[in-house]
Order: structure tokens, then sequence, then C-alpha cells
């Protein structure tokens, strides 16, 4: 190994400052208890100063059995011209009962005279009267260098005396913030090789992704002597996020060889993303590198090909070290190895001289030809081929649906759907409402199938789009519905094809729900276990 780089999440805190990301008490519990699994070194819970939600988080906290990481707080020096015993932010600090605190002072000097408005001296007692009031009373500190970068660039005398000041209060670390985002990989290389020949504390970084270069930056601060990274899961932060933790640390790893969190850990890496990106109501983006759904998808026939020889040959690592896993996507660019190794993956025999087979392949290409696509829906494939295969058992069938909508002058659209299927031999009838006529029909139709699949409470649609196919046909064109479907653990798509938008998104809907369905055990399958242990609820 390269050597130790302990990771400093600051989803919870600076995360949360993007735009759209907004968590409650209970939320930043939840992601504080994933990240803690994941093996993060501190996990940076708010600001205590700043608001009464933070301050309810760092009490709520400490009844969790964190195995491994320090909740920290976030806090700033004190005020200029004041005590650091008396300001109020550093003592409210000392009363959530952290272990560690991380403070942040200026190290720009056109900062100092121009944001907080004092003189270059006063900022350096500042710095070093924050740092030592922290120590004095017994926590960790780390002593973050707003606008460290910049401000090197600018008075690199001056910056260097901020941080040295840090050093002599007895800072546990220092944290270089290239704050504005607008540092290229080889000043940040330049600027921390020099500054840890200077200074004795260990140093970390803190980048900002304005450049797209946060997660650059970051590995360029660890390659100059850096042993700290701070970041946020998938980037969140102000402006265009913070260093992107789910790629910062498989590349440290991976990659470069450092000891960042345990192989366990890491292959947990992808459901924490996910977790995260449902938790804070964010779409992740399926290109997301190491974690995204189609990280490791292939589509072009000489590509599958050639993975089905040996997957280096167009995959960078193994998707299972970071848990993810490979995917094909079957389409018009697809060649028969697409379909060979989906059928593989299922454990079942392609044979192109076996009867289901071709009837298999004339299926999808006569689907294709009426506007299913398959490439972005995965699930549905997947269910195509078991039922050719005859390897699906159908859960439950359809007798009939009805949509109503109702809309008054001083209220909102209203949507309800009463749905009627068979399942396992038995009618089931139910109706439910919703904010639109697909959310009306999914909340039917769980309410159909729950009682004998709980475990449909944990997935829900993520994601819905529509796409027309023919505009010239205007109204009356056919379209195709993709639903994106996710259970905290796994993402998966569905699609749907007719020229009524109702049905190609039931389609979609219900091929979403039979493979969902797959990997959950029915009650009756479970008589040993009571209603309650399983968590029946009847809506």
């Amino acid at each position: 190994m390269a050597g130790t780089v302990k990771i400093f999440d600051t989803t919870l805190r600076d995360g949360t400052q993007g735009e759209g990301v907004s968590l409650s008490v209970e939320d930043k519990l939840k992601i504080a208890q994933k990240l803690d699994a994941l093996g993060v070194s501190y996990i940076e819970g708010g600001w205590p100063g700043s608001n009464n939600k933070d301050i309810e988080f760092f009490m709520r906290v400490k009844e969790l059995k964190l195995s491994h990481a320090k909740i920290t707080a976030f806090g700033s020096t004190r005020r200029k011209e004041t005590l650091a015993e008396n300001d109020p932010n550093l003592n409210r600090i000392l009363e959530v009962g952290v272990q560690a605190a991380a403070i942040f002072g200026k190290s720009w000097d056109f900062q100092v005279h121009t944001a907080i408005q004092t003189t270059l001296e006063e900022n350096l007692a500042m710095i070093y009267d924050s740092v030592r009031f922290l120590k004095k009373n017994g926590l960790e500190v780390i002593y973050d260098a707003e606008h460290f970068f910049d401000g090197y660039k600018s008075n690199p005398e001056y910056a260097l005396a901020t941080i040295k000041k840090a050093e002599e209060a007895g800072a546990d670390w220092i944290a270089l913030c290239d704050t504005n985002g607008g540092t290229l990989p080889h000043e940040i290389s330049a600027i921390v090789t020099k500054v840890t020949s200077l200074i004795s504390c260990p140093i970390g970084i803190h980048a900002h992704n304005d450049c797209e270069l946060g997660v650059a930056n970051s590995l360029a601060a660890v390659m100059a002597g850096a042993r700290q990274v701070q970041g946020t899961i998938n980037g969140y932060g102000e402006r265009c996020g913070n260093a992107n933790l789910v790629s910062v640390v498989p590349n440290l790893q991976l990659k470069l060889k450092y000891d960042v969190i345990s192989a366990e850990q890491l292959a947990s890496l992808s459901t924490v993303a996910r977790y995260v990106s449902e938790i804070a109501n964010m779409h992740m983006p399926v290109n997301q590198p190491y974690v995204g759904s189609a990280a490791f998808a292939h589509k072009g026939g000489i590509h599958v090909s050639a993975i089905l020889r040996d997957s280096s040959t167009y995959e960078h690592i193994k998707p299972e070290l970071v848990g993810n896993k490979q995917r094909v996507l079957v389409s018009e660019l697809a060649g028969q190895s697409n379909l060979v190794f989906k059928t593989q993956e299922l454990g079942l025999d392609f044979d192109t001289n076996n009867q289901q087979t071709k009837q298999l392949i004339e299926q999808i290409k006569e689907m294709e030809h009426q506007g299913y696509q398959f490439e972005g829906a995965d699930a549905t494939l997947e269910l195509l081929i078991r039922d050719a295969y005859g390897k699906l058992d159908e859960v439950f069938t359809l007798d009939s649906f009805k949509i109503m909508v109702a809309k008054s002058a001083d209220q909102p659209v209203l949507s309800e759907a009463i749905v009627k299927v068979n399942v396992h031999g038995k009618t089931i009838y139910n109706a439910a409402e919703g904010n639109g006529p697909v959310n009306a029909l999914d909340n039917a139709l769980r309410k159909c199938l729950v009682e004998y699949y709980p475990d449909i409470n944990n997935m829900h649609l993520s994601d819905y789009k529509v796409r027309v196919l023919d505009e010239k046909d205007t109204t009356a064109a056919k379209v195709r519905v993709l639903i994106e479907s996710t259970d905290f653990n796994s993402t998966w798509s569905t699609v749907g094809v007719s020229e009524n938008i109702i049905e190609a998104s039931w389609h979609a809907l219900v091929d979403s729900i039979r493979y969902a369905l797959l990997g959950m055990t029915r009650v009756a399958d479970k008589p040993e276990e009571s209603r309650e242990r399983l968590g029946l609820v009847n809506h």
C-alpha cells in the first residue's frame, strides 16, 4: 500500500448547500449510519451555531452505535476583537458534545480585508485563539484553511502564516480548501508539495468542483502528500458541488493503492451512493463513474463479444469491487453476443437452433419495430427472456383497470384508479388516488399485492419519461414510456409502447412490479413468520 488516507465526509453539511438538497434530521441520521458502515473516518454533521436542526442532529446521533466514524461539528474562528471563550459559535460546538471540530478561517488576504473586514494580524489571532480554545477543551481539531489556494497564489507568505498559526495552536489536521473550485491539478500538486515541506501537521484537501476537477484535485493533493480528503457522496454541494467521494475512494484504493476502507466496505459503495441519492431525492446520473447503472454497460455487439472472452477488454475494473454489475444492452446496434450474454447471466442455454431462441429473437425484432427500445429497459428484457425460456412465474394478471380524473375551479387535478387483478388464483379489487393517473395506478396495484408481498413497499418509481415516436401523428402518435424503479439497493428500468400513453405507462409499470417481485418472497411461503414481523400493512 502507498499509505493511509482518511475520508472526511461533509455530505450532511456542505452537501446540503447544493441546490435542491434538503435533509431532515431523520434523513441525516440514516445517512450517518450508512457512512459509518462505509468506513469514513469523519462525518461532519452540520453547524450547531447556525440552526436548531443541526443541534437536534448532534443530540440524537449520540444514540446511534457508530463503529468507525467520528461525528464532527463545523464552525468558524472566533469573531474579531472578542475572546474565544466568549464566542457563542465555539461554545455551541462544545455544548453538543462531539469528538471533533472542523473550523474554518481566512487564508486569503483579500478575504480578510473584504469579507471579515479586519487586519491581517487580527485574523492570525482569531485562528490561533479558536484552535487553541477547542484543543484545551479536549476536541480533535481540523482547521479548514478557506480559500487557501487562491490566497497562496495572491500572497503566499500570508497564506502560509495562517496555517502555521493553526499548527502552533495544536491543530490535528490542516485542510487546504479550494473554496472557489478554480485551481488546476498541477497548481494543487505544487502548492501541497510546498506546504508539506514546511508544515509538520498532517494535511487534508477540500476541493470544489467548479472546473469539474474536484476529484482530480483531490487525487493530486494526496499524491503530493495530503492524507485526508474532504468531500461528499455523489459530489453534492454548493454551485457545482464538492469532490465526489464515490469516485475519490475507488481511485485512491484501486488505482493508487492507498489504504482507505476495507474491500468489503468498498463493495458497498454503489449501494451507499444510491441510498444517499434516494434519501436526498436527487436523481443519480446513469453514467456516474463506478456506481452509475451505465458505468459497466455495453451496447455494441463487438464490445460484448470481447467481454464474453475477457471483461478487461472494455472494463477498467471488475464492477463487483465497488458493488456494481456488468450490464449488456440489447438494441439495434447489438449483435447476437448481447443475447448470449444476457441468457448466460440468467443461467439459460442460448442455442440459436433452439426454437425458443428463434422465437425470442423474432419477438425482440418485432417489438423494436413497434417502437420498443431495450437498451434502457434491462428489466423488461430480462422478463422477456425468462418468459421465452419458461422461467417466469406470473404472479398476477390484469382483469381490468379504470381511471377517473377530476378538476374543480379551486382544487388541483385529482386522479383515482380502480384496479382488478388476479393474484395466485384470487381476484383482488382495489382503488387508490394519486397525483396523476400513473401514480394512482401504481398505488392501486400495490394495494392489491401488498398483502401477499409486503416487501413491495420497499420499492418505488424514481423516474418517468415519455417519448413521442412519430411527431407527425400529433396527439394520435405512438409513445414510448420508460420507468425507472429502485429499492435502495438496486435500480432497474422498464418500457411500454402504445398509441395510448396510459396503456404504455401501464405496461412499463407492470413490468417494474413483476421484476421487483422476482426477488420477493410471498407471505404464503413464510408461514412461520407473523404478519407483524413481515411489516404487513393494509392501506
